[in-house]
């Protein structure tokens, strides 16, 4: 008798076992939400401060520009860091190699966040282009939604064979990335593109965080290729706008500079046209 209950008090103090974890993790399980930001408004105009009336200054481009690109630093402290210094350099290196064949820009500085949080605003972005000597600036921000949900029956297989063989999570990640340019003297916004990435990926409990954060990584990744171009649209709908509209901007050329920008496409129409009234000119016979 002794013999039989044995096994018997084993499989039931197996099965009180595992339905105590499988209780335990399926309390655990749900869906929860975290996220990362950085805000362009609250960088600008730190404080609540409000915004100056709209400037009707006309910005001076003297071309070929310099341009900064930077990320905007997250305002919010409680964000757990995504992007390390590096992976935020890649990314805006890959930007920077879509438009330094435009031979209006003269050069594209990539600048560290950390100098963007030492001065807030305007005043801390005139800093920056004192110091890099800028004309234009580009400033990412960003929001990045994470939800997870944890799976019932991951839970139960974790229990029994490990969590090696099942999926543990959904990772729905949605990153947003959306980058202004501005004027730094006339701190005026001259365009700007967004960038929008759904990303959804699958990870076992015993590799969750790794997954999740190459999930987030590649969100970023792929918001930043969509932005980048949206920017190439936007940056040549500014063009257009600088021929149609002169109160958009004003173009002049650097001394020295003989590329193809803006007013070089008008002087070169201008000498084209020239050249072809004077050969549409009727020639005078001397007779």
């Amino acid at each position: 008798m002794a013999s039989i209950m044995r096994p018997t008090v084993a499989l039931l103090l197996i099965a009180l076992s595992l339905a105590g974890c499988t209780s335990f993790w399926q309390a655990m399980s749900g869906t929860t939400r975290r996220g990362v930001s950085s805000s362009l408004v609250e960088y600008l105009y730190p404080g609540g401060e409000e915004p100056p009336p709209y400037n009707e200054s006309v910005p001076q481009l003297n071309i070929p520009l310099r341009v900064g690109l930077a990320f905007v630093p997250s305002t919010n402290q409680a964000n757990v860091p995504v992007l390390s210094e590096a992976v935020k350099s890649e990314l805006l290196e890959k930007v920077r190699g879509q438009f330094l064949d435009r031979d209006y820009i003269n050069e594209i500085e990539i600048i560290p966040d950390t100098y963007l949080r030492t001065g807030t605003g305007f005043t801390g972005l005139e800093q920056i282009s004192r110091i890099y000597n800028l004309d234009v600036m580009a400033l990412v921000s960003y929001d990045q939604v994470v939800t997870s949900e944890d799976t019932t029956a991951s839970f139960l297989y974790w229990t029994i064979i490990g969590a090696y063989v099942i999926e543990g999570s959904k990772n729905d990640v949605q990153t947003f990335v959306d980058t202004a340019v501005f004027d730094i003297p006339t701190r005026r916004l001259l365009f700007r593109a967004p960038g929008l990435d759904k990303f959804r990926s699958k990870s076992t409990l015993v590799g969750a965080a790794e997954e999740l954060r190459e999930s987030r990584t590649a969100g970023f990744s792929g918001a930043m290729t969509i932005m980048t171009e949206n920017l190439s649209v936007e940056l040549d709908k500014f063009e257009l706008r600088i021929k149609e509209d002169p109160t958009v901007a004003q173009v002049t050329p650097r001394e020295g500079y003989s590329g193809g920008g803006a007013v070089s496409v008008y002087l070169l129409l201008l000498l084209g046209a020239a050249g072809l009234i004077r050969f549409m000119r009727p020639v005078r016979c001397c007779c």
